[in-house]
């Protein structure tokens, strides 16, 4: 333990440091005593021991900096702080004696930092390495992600430093406070100063300027022996006559066929093919898929949407919208409102199948996933109560979760749950096509492109922009009449959203 005594004279403070042992051996002065003068405000003080600070005891009267004396007997490895305010007593000139301990210094410690912890429905995750051991990493910066069922998971370093040793493989399994890896910090500082160092001499050092440009150096005679002062024997002309017919009238030889074919007997052997690991998040998504082929009685029925007024609406209030709410009005939107009133109407499209019980589970909300392709796979973000939100309300909903996809920074919570799925596969083009639910919901609606094609509307044939939506269902649980009345509800809604406004 480390403690100092203050004895005040009417002219100057005297500071004594002393290092006792736990064992009861008596203090042990650390250097000389150091003065100060009687009226400094002793309030904050530093035993300081790094190299920014010149090793030594530092006194601090406010912000400036009183005294400085150097000790000895101290490692460099540690520093020492006393904050408190130092209090007098009238009776005695000599000050009370403060106690503080000592703090191992950070500079050059090995941290072990671990995997986070997971959401409650993830148990564990496989490791992909952004970094490799010897790679020097700043505070906050991204050193690997774990990939688990759902989504990507990114450690960051709590701290500059130098990775010192990866504790589990690139694709390991690892499991919630599983160590990763050691990191020195402030190793990478340094470093990175020393390199400065050692490259910017070379670098900046200029080739000496010459004077005069010296005269070119004879060349200097082979290992060999003597410069030869005689050309070398010209080789024989060929018995034979040589041809001397022009380029034009030389017939082409097999020669070029020859090496043509090589070419593209080597352009064939150059076809490659290379094999890549399945990541975690793409062997979930084949696995539930398959899940919900093997479990689900799948159905899907058809319709067709008139998307003549959404689309007017949106030409007509989009600017509007944009200036009001700050961002953009879409279709997805009024599908997504649409998918909540007719959920509302046809309860048992928004229910589910306890297969541990039997029973069905009916829900009294409404969250609607959406389907967002990333580089990484498809996931299934979840907009909730959707049956008390507007339309500005689902956009900006869909904006975040969107923003979040692309970023990588879907947590676990926001793709948990969920009633019904809408995919969009419009964005891309699609003009049909039959999606498969999303277990453990029982149906999901799928949208395709809005394409300008001809309509019988009153006895006329008319150019329309119409799109093709399909509902694949749980046949266990949803009859056909549900699915075509759900269906045809979604519609209507659409092509006239009056129809939600009048609750008809």
């Amino acid at each position: 333990m480390h403690f100092v005594t203050l004895t005040q004279s009417s002219s100057l403070t005297t500071v004594h440091t002393y290092l006792s042992g736990n064992d009861g051996t008596l203090p042990v002065a650390l250097g000389r005593a150091v003065e100060v003068p009687a009226c400094a405000d002793l309030s904050y003080l530093s035993l300081c021991l790094s190299a920014d600070c010149k090793d030594g005891i530092y006194f601090f009267g406010g912000n400036n900096v009183l005294a400085r004396r150097a000790t000895a007997g101290l490692s460099a490895n540690h520093s020492f702080t006393f904050n408190n305010n130092v209090k007098t007593d009238p009776r005695s000139s000599i000050f009370q004696i403060q106690y503080f301990r000592t703090s191992v210094a950070h500079r050059d410690e090995v941290v072990t930092v671990k995997t986070p912890a997971f959401a409650e429905s993830v148990t564990e995750g496989d490791v992909r390495w952004e970094k490799a051991v010897g790679d020097t990493v700043s505070e906050d910066e991204v050193v690997c992600e774990i990939e688990t069922d759902k989504t990507s998971v990114q450690v960051p370093s709590p701290a500059a430093g130098v990775i010192e040793e990866l504790l589990v493989p690139d694709g390991g399994k690892v499991e919630g406070g599983t160590p990763l890896f050691k990191l020195r910090k402030g190793a990478g500082a340094p470093k990175a100063a020393e390199s400065l160092k050692t490259e910017t001499p070379a670098a900046a050092a200029p080739p000496p300027p010459s004077a005069a440009t010296p005269p070119p150096s004879p060349p200097l005679p082979s290992a060999g022996g003597p410069i030869p002062t005689t050309m070398p024997p010209v080789p024989p002309v060929p018995a034979h006559a040589i041809d001397t017919k022009p380029v034009s009238a030389m017939k082409p030889t097999a020669a070029p066929a020859a090496s043509v074919g090589q070419a593209e007997g080597a352009a064939k052997a150059a076809r490659t093919e290379s094999r890549v690991k399945m990541n975690r998040m793409r062997l979930r998504i084949a696995q539930r898929l398959k899940e919900a082929q093997n479990t689900c009685a799948m159905l899907t029925t058809f319709n067709e949407v008139d998307m003549s007024n959404i689309s007017e609406m949106r030409k007509t209030y989009k600017d509007v919208f944009l200036k009001k709410h700050n961002i953009k009005l879409g279709f997805m939107s009024a599908f997504v409102k649409a998918a909540a009133y007719a959920l509302a109407e046809q309860p048992a499209v928004n229910a589910v199948i306890d297969d541990t019980t039997k029973e069905i589970v009916y829900r009294d909300y409404v969250d609607i996933s959406v389907a967002v392709a990333t580089p990484k796979g498809l996931v299934v973000p979840v907009i909730r109560n959707v049956e008390e939100m507007n339309f500005a309300d689902i956009e900006k909903a869909i904006n975040l979760l969107g923003e979040k996809a692309r970023k990588n920074e879907l947590a676990v919570e926001d793709m948990d749950g969920g009633t019904f799925t809408i995919s969009n596969g419009g964005v891309f083009g699609s003009m049909f096509g039959t999606p498969i639910i999303n277990p453990p919901q029982s149906a999901i609606l799928g949208m395709h492109g809005i394409f300008d094609r001809p309509v019988a509307l009153g006895g006329k044939v008319e150019i329309r922009p119409m799109m093709y939506v399909a509902l694949t269902y749980d046949h266990r649980l949803i009859d056909g009449r549900e699915a075509v009345t759900f269906l045809r509800k979604i519609k209507s809604v659409v092509e006239d959203p009056r129809v939600m406004l009048l609750d008809m």
